[in-house]
């Protein structure tokens, strides 16, 4: 019904610049006004400060700050793009297993926490996984009952995990085969490139492969005024799950498990620098550098060399 009143509403109009703020509603509603000839400019919330800090606030005066900045330099609305639609669509595939696997962690901590408690101990080896089938041999004969539900519930997320994962492998096999390329890096699976290619949609859409950073928040801030331009904690702008995704691979890259790489040495070097949190800026620099050389092999369709700029270290 939103729809349809909504598309009643601005098919009367003849073709309009229409600005609207970033929020829950913002990618249908600008898809659907810009499918009716208008030319629409989504606004970062995180730029119009006019709006969020102003002392007087009211959906009409919302509205009417963000048509004069409309107006006079859209710019300075710091305009954003929406996914489209099939590309939001085959995201949610992502997030829905990101929530089940929340689920799947949440109960089997329940589940040892109530052990625990009784006085037993369900062993550190068993994953979430696996601790819907060999929990019971763990679990006091007088919780047994109590404890069976969370048991079957945990075994049902389990399988619906599966389920989601063997979706996410044929949506890369069948209608991202991009996503093969950029799995090439070490630490990089199905769904961190299907988040990738989901997120950046375009591999043309920055004129710097450099710009991924940025993008997706993983720079400094910056409040230099005069003398003063202290260190700052990353933006942390852009998709949260993916800059995510980012740091896992990037904490895999730098693990005893990470295979030899110019991106291994160059964040274990960062890391070995010896300040108070040189591990954490490490993982995060890593994190940036991977997103660029991801979106360098996408672009380019090359080969990855994971030791291009370095000689492959001698056995012993």
């Amino acid at each position: 019904m939103r729809n349809a009143s909504s598309k009643h509403a601005f098919s009367q109009w003849s073709r309009s610049r229409v600005v609207m703020e970033v929020g829950v509603h913002s990618p249908w509603a600008s898809h659907l006004v810009e499918s009716l000839g208008h030319e629409v400019i989504v606004a970062n919330a995180r730029h119009v400060r006019a709006i969020y800090q102003c002392d007087n606030k009211s959906d009409r005066i919302d509205a009417e700050k963000l048509a004069r900045l409309g107006r006079f330099d859209v710019e300075l609305l710091r305009p954003i793009r929406h996914r489209s639609p099939q590309a939001q669509a085959d995201l949610v595939l992502i997030k829905t297993r990101t929530f089940l696997v929340s689920q799947r962690t949440a109960t089997s901590n329940r589940i040892r926490c109530l052990v625990k408690n009784a006085g037993g101990r369900i062993p550190s080896d068993i994953g979430p996984a696996a601790l819907a089938k060999r929990a019971r041999t763990y679990i006091p004969r007088i919780l047994e009952e109590a404890i069976e539900p969370l048991l079957r519930q945990l075994a049902f997320t389990v399988t619906q995990i599966r389920e989601v994962e063997k979706k996410i492998r044929k949506l890369c096999r069948d209608r991202y085969p991009e996503t093969a390329q950029l799995r090439q890096v070490d630490g990089v699976g199905e769904i961190t490139s299907l988040s990738f290619v989901l997120t950046i949609e375009d591999p043309g859409r920055f004129d710097r492969c450099r710009d991924a950073g940025p993008y997706l928040g993983m720079v400094p801030r910056r409040d230099a005024s005069g003398q003063r331009d202290p260190e700052l904690p990353i933006t942390k702008a852009g998709d949260k799950q993916l800059r995510w995704l980012l740091v896992q691979c990037s904490q895999r890259i730098l693990s005893r498990f990470g295979k030899d790489s110019d991106l291994r040495r160059w964040g274990l070097e960062l890391a070995a620098r010896g300040k108070k949190k040189a591990r954490k800026r490490a993982v995060v620099a890593v994190a940036r550098k991977l997103a660029v050389l991801l979106l360098s092999l996408w672009r380019s369709g090359e080969e990855y060399e994971s030791l291009r700029n370095s000689q492959p270290a001698q056995a012993a």
